[in-house]
């Protein structure tokens, strides 16, 4: 006597097997495209150009002895020009999370009496950890970048520096 093909344990096997990878390639196919990479850049060659351009801000920067002196101590930074040039009418700091995109943040920050350029942080705000710093004048002729960890009790150096350009 003759079985129907649905009631052969052989038939189940085989069909279920290629069933599997449809499911998890439909699968991998909705996770692929619901989390996009935020770190892939379409036009790669754009990019590098203003990498260049970026390259040629830090130069200048060097050119003119640009330096800085931050430090972070109870909810307020410091800036202090300590280059050939210091006066500036207005700083435009950056500060870059290296993992969440979401806790940058920036700011415009214009010399006090004594020439330092000062921010009072809210108390909620935490701004401790590993950040890169890019420190430019309203003109944006030039740019200053460095990788820092905060807080910081005494003044570090922030130099312009094409190894740690982005």
């Amino acid at each position: 006597m003759k079985t129907s093909w649905y009631q052969e344990p052989w038939a189940w096997f085989v069909f279920i097997l290629p069933a599997t990878a449809v499911v998890a390639g439909i699968a991998t196919f909705i996770i692929a495209n619901t989390n996009p990479d935020p770190l892939v850049v379409g036009d790669y060659y754009k990019k590098g150009k203003a990498i260049n351009l970026e390259l040629g801000k830090i130069k200048q920067a060097q050119k003119l002895g640009m330096r800085f002196g931050l430090k972070l101590v109870d909810d307020q930074l410091v800036i202090r020009p300590t280059g050939i040039e210091k006066e500036f009418p207005l700083l435009n700091v950056n500060f870059y999370h290296p993992t969440l995109a979401d806790k940058d943040f920036y700011l415009a920050l214009t010399a006090d009496g004594n020439g330092n350029f000062t921010h009072y942080f809210d108390a909620d705000q935490d701004v401790s950890g590993k950040w890169q710093v890019t420190i430019s004048p309203f003109e944006n002729h030039w740019k200053i970048q460095s990788v820092i960890t905060l807080p910081q009790a005494s003044f570090i150096d922030i130099t312009p520096n094409t190894a740690v350009a982005n």
